[in-house]
């Protein structure tokens, strides 16, 4: 296969797969679902709140993954939130239920064609990889039969007097500026900064936390950190994107942390509609980099965390 038959074959590959995944969101969207907070927003709910991971290896799901699993849990109802392949279901002695469709996931890498291979030694120029999204099938632990005692069994649930110490202990640890005050919740751009009304503003103490978890998700683009493109002024489309990469940051980060996904700004969602039509790519990027912010916040999780009273937290900021 020649390199530019290769080039457009993987090319068309993967816009039918963007397309397909885009396609889906937009549904959801329309009809008024925003993806990434149900189903636990809902008395139907049976799957735990949790992130999808893989029962055979126990790697949680990242970036776009995450909401074709949700998606997937919702639609069907499933009860548990852990996946396997069909010959992963096998090598652990159980097997998949005959008749059982499928969710098919995606994996993100490059290759070289051989072609391509034999061009760059010939000339001495470097190889040109070209990407591709590789498609698997996976099945969720529901659709298996004879599974080991265990293997889908979630994990338990934080205890609740923890999960708003263990946000307090992540936002101390981070060493994201952090301010407490005002009428309105915002990330500062120019200046590095997050700044969050007292939590005496919130009817709930955790939708204080719900929007801390938003904007530092936001803060996680800074230059300094994964330097994501923040140039976007209010209502144009790039601004309208970085909106998206936060909400899925907090859902991500909330839904690791045992808190139920809100969205913060519904306002938006006609402009993430906007922005998906125009770029089937769009929300497989953006989940992609949701997933890192989400991963680089959750990684200043102490290990052990004391509970603490959230007056402290502000205590301790007003102080700084």
């Amino acid at each position: 296969m020649s390199f530019s038959t290769a080039c457009a074959r993987a090319g068309q590959d993967r816009a039918n797969l963007y397309n397909e995944i885009t396609d889906k969101i937009i549904a959801e969207l329309e009809a008024g679902r925003v993806p990434w907070v149900q189903p636990w927003g809902t008395a139907a709910a049976k799957a735990p709140l949790a992130m999808p991971k893989n029962a055979s290896t126990n790697r949680q799901y990242s970036g776009v993954n995450i909401l074709i699993l949700w998606g997937a849990v919702i639609e069907h109802g499933f009860t548990g939130q852990s996946w396997l392949t069909f010959r992963q279901a096998l090598s652990l002695g159980g097997h998949v239920r005959k008749g059982e469709r499928g969710t098919t996931v995606v994996y993100a890498d490059r290759f070289v064609p051989n072609d391509e291979k034999r061009r760059a030694a010939e000339t001495g120029e470097d190889a040109q990889a070209i990407p591709f999204l590789k498609r698997f099938t996976v099945f969720n632990t529901d659709q298996c039969e004879q599974l080991p005692d265990g293997i889908a069994a979630a994990a338990p649930p934080p205890p609740p007097g923890l999960i708003e110490p263990t946000v307090d202990a992540l936002i101390k640890a981070s060493r994201i500026p952090f301010r407490i005050g005002g009428d309105r919740a915002f990330y500062a751009t120019a200046e590095d900064y997050v700044q969050v009304p007292p939590p005496q503003a919130y009817f709930e103490p955790i939708n204080w936390h719900r929007t801390a978890l938003h904007e530092l998700g936001h803060a996680t683009g800074h230059p300094s950190r994964l330097n994501r493109d923040h140039s976007g002024s209010y209502g144009t489309k790039k601004y309208a994107f970085e909106e998206l990469v936060a909400e899925l940051s907090s859902a991500f980060s909330c839904a690791s942390l045992g808190i139920v996904p809100t969205v913060r700004h519904a306002d938006y969602i006609g402009s993430w509609l906007e922005v998906l039509r125009e770029d089937a790519r769009a929300i497989v990027r953006a989940a992609s980099q949701a997933s890192k912010a989400a991963d680089y916040l959750l990684g200043f999780i102490p290990e052990s965390v004391e509970p603490a009273s959230l007056d402290s937290v502000v205590a301790d900021h007003e102080a700084a």
